[in-house]
């Protein structure tokens, strides 16, 4: 279902505000959920979940592989838990026991990754998640999950919750515009169209949605209708819809806000390359670690703004 375009976009709370609103009101009434975070919930928004059932919290301090760990018995033991850290944090330190304890006997954890990309700011590269989209799809039973806004975000962790199975879900520190109303559409494995356009297709997640949106406006004030959508569920990739689009605008557009070699673009391109071919170019982190900075300047530096999609898709019209 196509949603009604937005323009001038009002500034809403960041994702990982939504997701701690979110987990605690799910918390409310499914009494399986148990929440454990690597001494972070201050910033994970993982502490207004435990302050509300601090009996079902589990803060197991810097400590990510035995974050995992835990999290990986309690699902064994019928629990759902949700895990969470900084997104370079728990993907990265943790990475052998996702792989091993969680992926491979496919147990129903959610892991949470939060102040991922760069647009952490001033805390700097060692703790820019750049890379976790991609390690993520490298455990074949997980669903990769990067909502865009508050209102995405809240549906996000409630589709998350009730599918079976593990999954990761990026959220990020800076608040961000609202793209959605207050109940959008939120199936996974399912891109939203939000804005139609026969000439090109802009596809986006994250914080780079709104960048897309903006894109298109200017793209269509040069007489270019640019289809935006927004894939939200990076695994299952809704194949559907970016086969649609390539043959219907013939040239495609991919943003985000991660390492460009190996994010959304390269599932997004494996899905082109076999269903319907056609031109591709690619927003997001060239090859390299950023700095530390105000987020908005390193979005600009690193060429992660709607000016840097319009000129990528000047470049294939």
């Amino acid at each position: 279902m196509a949603v009604e375009p937005k323009v001038n976009l009002k500034m809403g709370k960041a994702t990982r505000d939504a997701f701690g609103a979110a987990l605690r009101e799910a918390g409310r009434t499914n009494p399986d959920i148990v929440v454990v975070d690597g001494d972070v919930n201050n910033s994970t928004r993982t502490e207004w979940f435990a302050q509300e059932f601090p009996e079902r919290f589990i803060n197991v301090g810097i400590a990510e592989s035995n974050l995992v760990g835990i999290g990986a018995g309690l699902a064994a033991c019928g629990k759902l838990p949700v895990i969470a850290s900084f997104a370079c944090f728990i993907m990265c330190n943790g990475y052998d026991q996702l792989r091993m304890s969680i992926a491979f006997p496919n147990l129903n954890v959610k892991v949470v990754g939060s102040h991922a990309g760069i647009s952490i700011g001033e805390d700097g590269p060692s703790q820019m998640a750049i890379e976790d989209v991609a390690l993520a799809l490298g455990l074949p039973t997980f669903t990769v999950i990067v909502p865009a806004d508050e209102p995405s975000t809240h549906k996000a962790v409630a589709a998350m919750l009730s599918a079976e199975g593990p999954a990761y879900m990026r959220v990020g520190r800076p608040d961000v515009p609202v793209i959605y109303g207050d109940n959008p559409d939120f199936t996974l494995g399912k891109a939203n169209e939000l804005r139609s356009g026969g000439d090109i297709t802009l596809i986006s997640n994250g914080i780079m949605v709104a960048a897309a949106l903006e894109a298109a406006q200017t793209l269509a004030a040069e007489g270019v209708q640019a289809r935006v959508l927004d894939m939200h569920t990076v695994r299952p990739l809704d194949v559907a819809a970016v086969t649609k689009a390539a043959r219907e605008t013939g040239k495609i557009v991919v943003a985000e806000e991660h390492l460009v070699q190996c994010g959304l673009g390269s599932v997004v391109a494996m899905a082109v390359v076999e269903h319907a071919p056609c031109a591709m170019a690619f927003v997001g982190v060239e090859n390299t670690y950023a700095e530390s900075g105000d987020a908005s300047a390193l979005l600009q530096k690193y060429g992660l703004t709607a000016q840097h999609i319009v000129a990528k898709a000047r470049s294939l019209l």
